[in-house]
């Protein structure tokens, strides 16, 4: 899978270059470009914003930069075109995974007061939120995106590690545990030590069960 991100701050997703990521990538099990809507703009001065029509507080990114860079990396409109906003749909684990089976992904960052309506009208396929709040621009749910998507491509992760985790079967996680037996009076807990990977699982459940319960009920509806 090729990723592209548009952006103003490129500097930024130096962020992927570390970790899990960093190493997926040299790997070549997913491409990362990531390209400065500057260098598209016809602006002399490189300017890629400017004034609201009506008025209004702040900067709009102007269309003219962002429908030229999309057409230079996806000219035959291949990708799946993505405006990270806080307008869009709320991303989720089953989206996410239906993303990460597209052959390339084209993820447009927003900055400032947003975009000009006429960039998204006609390059863009989708609008997501990676959650009800807004941020100073869409580079970090661009990274948050990216991050998704690539572990589900394959070598990133080892399949097992895709299993039992939040959201895979509709529940939160089961609490982990790792040496030592015992930190400062708290124990693991012995079903965990018996060696019985029936009743393991059965208490892997029950515990998701009970997180979800607590921390989000809205999933057990």
């Amino acid at each position: 899978m090729k990723i592209t991100v548009l952006t103003l701050f490129p500097e930024m997703f130096t962020a992927l270059e570390a970790s899990i990521m960093g190493r997926a990538q040299k790997a070549g099990k997913f491409e990362l470009e990531v390209v400065d809507l500057r260098d598209y703009t016809e602006d002399k001065h490189k300017k890629c914003d400017d004034y609201p029509f009506g008025g209004g507080a702040g900067m709009v990114m102007m269309a003219q930069p962002i429908g030229s860079a999309i057409e230079a990396v996806d000219p035959d409109h291949r990708a799946r075109r993505i405006y990270l906003s806080p307008k869009g749909r709320r991303l989720d684990q089953t989206h996410v995974i239906a993303l990460a089976g597209e052959e390339s992904l084209v993820l447009l960052c927003g900055h400032y007061e947003g975009v000009d309506q006429r960039a998204i009208d006609l390059f863009i396929d989708e609008e997501l939120s990676i959650g009800d709040y807004v941020l100073t621009g869409g580079e970090l749910p661009a990274m948050v995106l990216t991050d998704c998507v690539a572990r589900y491509i394959d070598g990133v992760l080892s399949p097992a590690s895709l299993v039992d985790e939040s959201f895979s079967e509709g529940l939160l996680e089961y609490p982990q545990y790792t040496r030592p037996v015992e930190y400062r009076g708290r124990t693991v807990p012995e079903i965990l030590r018996s060696g019985n990977h029936a009743e393991i699982d059965k208490w892997r459940h029950e515990q998701a069960l009970a997180v979800t319960r607590k921390n989000r009920p809205d999933l057990l509806k």
